[in-house]
């Protein structure tokens, strides 16, 4: 029998306050843009934002650099009970996605169906907006993928 997944973007979320170490990466999604930590010192990107580099404990090694957030799905899985504000959305479905620079970014994924769902599979971002003016960062398929 085929699962027919909801897109969850119905679902009324909150923004909480976010940490100033973080907020380039909240600006960025204001024009959809997808902005990621990169250590300087190790040459490589972390996600989600930290105070300092994973790498090498120190602040000063991090800069902010817009990546295109295309990737392929690493894990997912499809919820079939979810929590009080996800109740009578399910199931949906979120996967954790290994971008194109390395890092894994988990989130929810629209615009797809179960059956087309697997890991390996190319997606791009799906920007939902928020009423702050910020963008929710989402998966869905990429299609122009080779």
């Amino acid at each position: 029998m085929a699962v027919t997944l909801n897109d969850t973007l119905s679902v009324k979320r909150e923004m909480k306050a976010h940490y100033d170490f973080g907020q380039p990466f909240w600006d960025a999604t204001r024009q959809k843009k997808l902005m990621l930590q990169y250590c300087k010192t190790a040459k490589k990107f972390q996600h989600f934002p930290r105070p300092v580099s994973i790498y090498t404990g120190r602040r000063r090694d991090i800069e902010w650099r817009e990546v295109s957030g295309k990737g392929k799905v690493y894990s997912f899985t499809i919820a079939h009970r979810g929590p009080p504000a996800f109740q009578g959305t399910e199931p949906y479905a979120v996967a954790s996605v290994t971008i194109d620079e390395g890092v894994n970014v988990i989130a929810n994924v629209v615009n797809c169906k179960a059956e087309d769902l697997k890991v390996g599979m190319r997606v791009k971002p799906y920007w939902h907006p928020m009423a702050n003016g910020e963008h929710l960062l989402m998966w869905q398929p990429d299609k122009d993928a080779k």
